[in-house]
């Protein structure tokens, strides 16, 4: 008997844990992997982990549109699942094995040859799969629940809270327990463990099946979209109608699956034109004319774009602290009392902070607020992403003065580390910055969009993640070539191996100064949306 309701979302929960425990932790300390292991360099192993991350978030779309368009959510996410574990294996026999391990040969990569195909085929096939998984799981939570039902509305704005909070406190295990045995006893011990624990995940979500709701696919939201912009183009000389009923729409009996319809806007009428009936025609064809319903569905993504283009920046910056923090913290005084602290395991203090953070938020600030606004989140979604772009700009700009203080006390004669906790300031505010945009935009781009494209349309969530990641790469390729032509020691700014010697603190400024001004273009979005 499919039931859904929280009930259901508890399978959820438990993959969505177990995969992140994993995922966040092999996130947060492969930039060390890939430098002390695979002997990249600090740019090198910099854009490798960056790169791998903008793959994992891009391919959220393909599983986004598999199960919208052909399989069920559900079934996405246990094909996608398996050929995570399997990647996970992969990288687990390649760190185990010293055959499989490059030489240091001094350059940016020593990876060559076997070693590389093995190397980059486990991350690649490691992206397909976690990014396929992402791409489906939000949406099959929450699709348990009917929002033209009040009570599942409220319900469906605390499932995503609970869906960051899971996430969250599995990550606290998984950026100290995981990394631990990564970076102080074996790195193929930390891999194993991830692979492990991601198995008996996709279990928990097996054991689940009868219990779930499971909608059907329906169309390709990607042909319909393509058919709407064709036939546009085909009619872009005909002229509109004044009256906008005139334009070509079904009757309610003809609708299939999920497909409601969308009451005509005012906004990108040129695209009313692909729903212009054709006078030599008697019979609507698919590529011929499209329904007005067709055209809002395209209407309503081209206005969620600006939304989405807006958080880039944002993830640009979370990308710093997976790799550039990291690498400041191998040379920071690691001590808690009698306690050494693994580097990459500083960001557990942002996510206790954010465990205590959200269900006070959940169960405290949203019912108060709830009253006041009459919004079933307590606020709307885009002032949640506002919050958070500005949080991520303060983030990097307490960066950028933390790596001064580190540096300089580095840099004496005799060299002196400062506290590895002075990176808990940058990472609790950019960790509070994630609690709100993540969360906004991911039940932003779930309820706002049309509902045979909710599974695509909430992987956009993760496609901001993608693309952060990759813009993160390009800065910093960029940055080091044009300050080594405008600096006087003709080094650029994170040009080779030695952090000591770089300015990370520049970059983090630049990044800080560039999130101030998407802010203000992100408030024009929101105020035109």
């Amino acid at each position: 008997m499919n039931s859904g309701g929280f009930g259901a979302c508890g399978f959820i929960f438990v993959l969505s844990s177990l995969e992140n425990m994993g995922f966040i932790a092999n996130a947060i300390s492969m930039v060390l992997y890939f430098k002390n292991e695979m002997h990249f360099n600090l740019a090198g192993a910099s854009n490798t982990l960056t790169n791998l991350m903008g793959s994992t978030f891009l391919l959220c779309l393909v599983g986004g549109f598999i199960s919208d368009t052909f399989l069920s959510r559900f079934a996405t996410c246990l094909i996608f699942g398996t050929l995570e574990v399997l990647a996970l294996v992969m990288i687990t026999v390649q760190a185990y094995s010293e055959k499989l391990h490059p030489p240091d040969c001094g350059k940016s990569s020593c990876v060559k040859g076997g070693i590389a195909a093995y190397f980059y085929a486990s991350l690649c096939l490691y992206a397909l799969g976690s990014g396929g998984v992402r791409g489906a799981l939000p949406a099959l939570g929450a699709g348990q629940f009917d929002e033209k039902d009040p009570k599942g509305a409220k319900a469906l704005a605390s499932y995503f809270n609970y869906f960051l909070l899971t996430t969250t406190l599995a990550a606290v295990i998984g950026v100290t327990a995981i990394v631990y045995v990564s970076t102080e006893k074996a790195w193929w011990g930390g891999f194993l463990i991830s692979s492990i624990v991601t198995f008996i995940g996709f279990i928990a979500l097996v054991i689940g099946k009868p219990f779930y709701r499971n909608q059907q696919p329906g169309e390709s939201p990607l042909v319909r979209v393509s058919q709407v912009v064709v036939v546009a183009i085909k009619n872009r000389k005909l002229s509109l109608p004044e009256n906008p009923e005139e334009l070509y729409e079904i009757n309610e009996k003809e609708r299939v699956g999920t497909e409601e319809r969308i009451p005509h806007t005012n906004q990108f009428r040129c695209l009313d034109k692909a729903a212009i009936v054709p006078k030599d025609s008697t019979e609507a064809a698919p590529w011929r004319v499209c329904t007005l319903t067709q055209v809002e569905e395209v209407k309503i993504l081209t206005r969620m774009m600006p939304i989405l283009a807006s958080t880039i920046l944002m993830n640009t910056c979370l990308a710093q602290l997976q790799t550039f923090s990291v690498t400041q913290g191998a040379y920071m005084d690691p001590q808690l009392g009698s306690i050494k602290v693994p580097t990459p395991s500083i960001p557990v203090i942002p996510l206790l902070f954010m465990s205590i953070l959200l269900p006070v938020y959940e169960l405290l600030f949203v019912p108060f607020a709830r009253k006041i606004t009459g919004h079933p989140s307590g606020i709307t979604q885009l002032q949640r992403v506002g919050v958070g772009l500005v949080l991520s700009a303060v983030s990097m700009t307490i960066a950028g003065f933390v790596e001064v203080q580190r540096r300089n006390a580095f840099n004496q004669m005799p060299p002196k580390q400062i506290s590895l906790f002075w990176l808990s300031f940058q990472y609790c505010i950019f960790g509070i910055a994630d609690m709100f945009t993540l969360v906004g935009l991911l039940e932003f781009f779930y309820k706002e969009a049309p509902a045979g494209m909710r599974t695509l349309s909430t992987s956009f969530t993760f496609l901001s993640l993608s693309f952060g990641n990759f813009l993160s790469s390009v800065f910093v390729d960029i940055i080091n070539a044009v300050t080594k032509r405008i600096t006087p020691s003709k080094q650029g700014w994170l040009h080779g191996t030695d952090i000591n010697k770089n300015n990370v603190n520049l970059f983090y400024w630049f990044l800080a100064i560039l999130s101030v001004l998407n802010f203000v273009l992100y408030l024009y979005a929101a105020a035109w949306y």
